[in-house]
């Protein structure tokens, strides 16, 4: 299964592509893929296929193109650095709105919920705070989430950290949970993006655990 480039616009105008997967039959849902830092790459897409397989109707938003568009790094030393200096253009008022325009192309199957990784969910959870027309919200290693904890959700949230990730403190893991106590926090025996099986950060085990605690969550919430 593969998906095609659709045209977005956001509530200011603004145009984007946004990469599109869907089921073999009518859809049971809709999702937005958030990506990591380093675009709408090919695991970003993979995983888009992949919930699409699973009978929901996925959009992966280029949610970095109004800094730089069609962004699709790979995950060595300098596309790192790469998306991080990308990610510190973006401002999160516009991430919203193009996140919200995605989820208004998802609507068309119903129900949507978000599913972000890294900057992704961090992303999810600022959109899940203040953006509208989301059922529910995932976040994947969201490392940036305390640094935007306020405003806290006002849809269901699951948050999923690998305890012995790099980039945030087990400490600061806990605030997000401690200021929505309503979200659903679960914590694995590995380190950050242990969700993608492209990186050696990779946790096979973990990944298999969060996408079927994911994968009820969305069924409990978008049914």
């Amino acid at each position: 299964m593969s998906g095609v480039l659709t045209r977005l616009a956001s509530a200011d105008g603004f145009e984007f592509d946004g990469y599109v997967a869907r089921p073999a039959g009518a859809p049971r849902a809709g999702v937005v893929i958030l990506p990591e830092i380093f675009g709408v790459n090919s695991h970003i897409r993979s995983v888009a296929d992949r919930y699409a397989g699973w009978g929901y109707l996925a959009i992966a938003p280029g949610v970095f193109d109004r800094v730089e568009p069609g962004l699709d790094l790979g995950y060595g030393d300098d596309d790192v650095r790469k998306g991080q200096a990308l990610m510190r253009l973006i401002d999160w008022n516009d991430a919203v709105k193009d996140i919200e325009a995605a989820g208004m192309f998802a609507a068309e199957a119903g129900k949507v919920g978000i599913v972000g990784f890294c900057w992704g969910g961090t992303a999810a959870w600022v959109t899940a705070a203040r953006g509208t027309g989301f059922a529910c919200a995932v976040s994947y290693y969201g490392n940036a989430i305390p640094t935007v904890i306020a405003p806290t959700p006002r849809i269901p949230m699951m948050l999923h950290w690998g305890e012995r990730d790099h980039l945030v403190s087990k400490d600061k893991m806990m605030e997000p949970g401690r200021a929505a106590p309503e979200a659903v926090v679960h914590f694995y025996a590995t380190g950050h993006g242990f969700n993608c099986d492209q990186r050696d950060l990779y946790h096979a085990e973990s990944a298999a655990l969060a996408q079927q605690r994911t994968l009820a969550f969305l069924d409990e919430h978008l049914a």
